[in-house]
């Protein structure tokens, strides 16, 4: 039974806090489906984040792919037969990524995209870092793929949901105010007519959960891992696209 789950390798450590969620989700996954001891065959590279993160907010998003590019291609070597980029916002040199690998990666746009329409969802608010919420590498796929049109807060609001990742959630800090703000925010969203809010930060789902608001939310980090579990199981390699 081992040969039949297929190894995955995972670019985590941005941050290591929700590294830790995936790791959890897609082993339970897998045990979920096939029970017993069975557990996810799984090769990690956990990157320094802070030298990821002085790179994105100077703006130098090509030495940061320089960096998972190197990482991605020694997990293939390993056997990794698809790669996990672990964090919404560097999604951004996702591309870049896939050009110079020969295995699949499992876009987590994509998984949340065919999430949202199996719901039927047309209209989406989204929270995450400054430069998921602002930049076109996320929005746009889901607008472009899966026809989705997506809401996000205002300049202020953006300012409050990124410092509380980078400030609180990156470092472990759960704060209870933090999360109202949240709270708020999603609220607002919901009131411009979002028919629910994607969780674009692997980090936000430690702070808010789905008891906290009625507004639907959608976790990325869920919604990933549970890809990668599918693509582990499933009978035959997916060809990459």
């Amino acid at each position: 039974m081992e040969n039949a789950i297929k190894k995955l390798g995972l670019l985590g450590g941005m941050s290591w806090e929700s590294t830790v969620s995936y790791y959890q989700a897609i082993n339970r996954g897998v045990n979920a489906r096939l029970g017993g001891l069975h557990s996810a065959p799984l090769i990690i590279s956990s990157v320094d984040f802070a030298h990821i993160e002085q790179l994105q907010h100077k703006g130098e998003w090509d030495k940061t792919a320089d960096i998972l590019i190197r990482e991605a291609k020694h997990l293939e070597t390993a056997g990794a037969k698809a790669i996990l980029i672990c964090t919404n916002t560097m999604h951004k040199v996702a591309a870049d990524i896939e050009q110079k690998i020969t295995i699949p990666l499992i876009h987590i746009a994509d998984a949340t995209g065919c999430v949202l329409q199996q719901d039927r969802v047309k209209k989406v608010g989204l929270l995450g870092t400054r430069f998921t919420m602002e930049q076109t590498f996320y929005t746009s796929r889901l607008k472009e793929i899966f026809g989705i049109d997506v809401v996000t807060p205002n300049a202020q609001q953006r300012d409050t949901v990124h410092n509380i990742i980078y400030e609180q959630l990156c470092k472990g800090v759960i704060c209870v105010e933090s999360r109202n703000a949240y709270i708020d925010i999603i609220n607002e969203l919901a009131a411009e007519g979002a028919e629910g809010i994607i969780l674009g930060c692997t980090e936000i789902a430690l702070l808010v959960q789905q008891h906290h608001t009625k507004v639907k939310l959608y976790d990325t980090t869920a919604i990933h891992a549970s890809a990668a579990v599918d693509f582990a199981l499933a009978p035959q390699s997916v060809s990459k696209g």
